[in-house]
């Protein structure tokens, strides 16, 4: 255990363990926010200076565990993580409560051991670290149906912790390995269902189709300051452990394809604009697992690049909507807009991320996205091409253009509420300028990917193509509204597959509850009937007035006081007990 303990201290989730279990004794004020803010830098700094290869080894069971597995792979999700939770930090800088800090630097911690973890025990450990802590996210906003939906997530995200653990004690059975490495061997024809299980398990963590909607449900459900952490950390995670174990893995390619495009009607036709940004996260995590699937040196990189700029831009997207909800108490379309009047600096951060998602030249969307597009093309998979293509016109439409339109712009709604405060419009300044300096010096992020990159973005087929895209979806933007086409943001929940447990679910259990209470009085009242007729029958016989009760003439008694006797006596005789 000792071996254990000293090798977990030197890496990242040491600091954060250790600042998370300083807070409850440090006072209220600056110094419990500024704790929530060096953690990260420090973590930063541990990851930048460390070189490649495998530390923090200990012996547990006779299993060997690596805390500390250093390559080009999780050094760059382990720094775009830290940057992820400082920024969420000062975002969230009056934020007093105690419970949300601990929360997001335990979560933010066992993130970031996932992507160092070097065997599947720690990062089973770890998987559950980020489920458990990040609850209290949505827990934290204290209504009933923050709670419910808390409880619903929960349930999802340790439920692909207990496939996660059957799958890794299987596939440990199978091969004696419990090695965090490629899983793919010959393909998935030569897999054992134990590497079945722990991809269904990272299936569930990245919101596959059908395993999706726990994240509409809880990120819009969260607090202000929670879903923009929430949006940075458990995908991501599970992107990064697909490019880890499941690189090249044929059927990611259409996985990916699927859940690029299915998100698109149902954030065009919803109200909320955190539940728009939750389908459109769904929809960027595509394109990673797109990337993941191809397994080239090129789309590889183009997964971690664009894990690395959708962590910032979607942070920022939710920060401006936060920052709105913030100072308005709403995130719904129908009831926002004209707020650039008072809210212009929101705003300004607000287009930029939206032209970061939409890929606009000189943003960060466009140097990696670019990337997963050309070697989709590259590996002759046209159809998938062009379906990322049209996905990439829906996030336009959808996260570029809705969102910055419906909360700033569009109607009036008569609200004239104040500026964000100075610490959020730091945080998404920082993250802004992060986003178009990558736009600008693609390079710099460039060398941080797994793989030597030799790529151009910027060529006149690159630029010309992405902005003939955005041009075409513009205009079917303004059409759609000046021809009254576009879907009128109304109040209410759009729910496509939970409707399983919003409406079937209970509808099977309030039909089974209705049937079994049915059955239950009909049988209760049938034997109520046959106990009133058989007291009924029985007074007949012996009651006060029943026929035993009646004089009987003597005759009649010593016949029966024969029959009595002889049955006696023939018992006897027949040796009967």
């Amino acid at each position: 255990m000792f071996e254990m303990l000293n090798a977990f201290s030197v890496t990242p989730v040491f600091w954060f363990i250790l600042g998370a279990l300083a807070l409850p004794i440090v006072p209220k004020g600056p110094l419990r926010a500024a704790i929530t803010l060096v953690i990260p830098i420090v973590s930063a700094w541990i990851i930048w200076n460390a070189t490649p290869g495998v530390y923090a080894t200990a012996s547990l069971g006779g299993l060997d565990i690596t805390l500390m597995r250093v390559d080009k792979l999780s050094t760059i999700f382990g720094l775009i993580f830290s940057l992820a939770a400082f920024l969420a930090a000062l975002y969230a800088w009056h934020v007093k409560d105690p419970v949300q800090q601990i929360a997001t630097l335990l979560y933010a911690g066992t993130a970031i051991g996932a992507v160092f973890a070097g065997d599947l025990i720690s990062l089973f450990v770890y998987w559950e670290g980020t489920a458990i802590a990040s609850v209290f996210l949505i827990w934290a906003r204290k209504t009933e149906g923050a709670y419910q939906t808390g409880m619903r997530y929960l349930v999802i995200q340790i439920g692909s912790g207990v496939v996660l653990i059957a799958g890794i004690a299987l596939h440990y059975q199978a091969s004696g390995s419990i090695a965090f490495d490629r899983l793919t061997g010959e393909g998935p024809q030569s897999w054992n269902i134990g590497i079945w299980l722990i991809l269904l398990a990272f299936g569930i963590k990245c919101a596959f189709p059908l395993l999706h909607n726990w994240l509409q449900d809880s990120y819009p459900a969260a607090t202000v300051t929670g879903t923009v952490t929430l949006s940075a950390f458990t995908t991501k995670m599970a992107v990064y452990c697909l490019a880890r174990a499941f690189p090249g893995t044929e059927f990611l390619i259409y996985v990916g394809a699927v859940m690029t495009l299915f998100p698109i009607f149902f954030a065009e036709i919803e109200n909320d604009l955190r539940r728009v940004l939750a389908y459109s996260l769904n929809n960027q995590l595509g394109f990673m697992v797109v990337g993941v699937g191809v397994g080239t040196e090129m789309s590889l990189n183009g997964t971690a690049a664009h894990a690395f700029c959708h962590i910032l831009y979607k942070a920022l997207l939710f920060m401006s909507v936060g920052a709105v909800l913030y100072r308005t108490g709403t995130s719904k379309a129908s009831e926002l807009g004209g707020l650039y009047r008072t809210m212009p600096w929101t705003m300004i951060f607000c287009i930029v991320g939206a032209a970061s998602i939409s890929a606009f030249p000189l943003f960060s969307g466009f140097v990696s996205k670019s990337l997963i597009l050309d070697a989709a093309a590259d590996n002759k998979y046209p159809i998938v091409w062009a379906a990322l293509v049209f996905a990439s016109a829906g996030v336009l439409s959808h996260s570029g253009i809705k969102i910055p339109y419906f909360a700033f712009f569009a109607h009036d709604s008569g609200k004239r509420p104040k500026e964000a405060p100075r610490h959020m419009l730091i945080a998404m300044g920082l993250t802004a300028f992060a986003c178009i300096f990558i736009g600008v010096f693609p390079e710099l992020l460039y060398a941080l990917l797994p793989y030597e990159v030799e790529y151009q973005p910027y060529t006149w087929a690159h630029v010309l193509a992405q902005l003939q895209l955005l041009v075409f979806a513009l205009f079917a933007f303004a059409l759609l509204m000046r021809y009254g086409f576009f879907p009128d943001e109304k109040r209410g929940i759009n729910v496509d597959t939970d409707w399983v447990y919003r409406k079937f679910a209970p509808a099977v259990v309030g039909f089974c509850t209705r049937l079994v209470s049915v059955v239950w009085s009909e049988m209760a009242r049938g034997a109520g009937f046959l106990l009133r007729a058989g007291q009924t029958k029985l007074a007949q016989i012996y009651g006060p007035e029943g026929r035993v009760a009646q004089v009987q003439p003597t005759g009649t008694m010593v016949l029966w006081l024969a029959i009595l006797l002889g049955a006696t006596l023939a018992i006897n005789l027949l040796d009967i007990s």
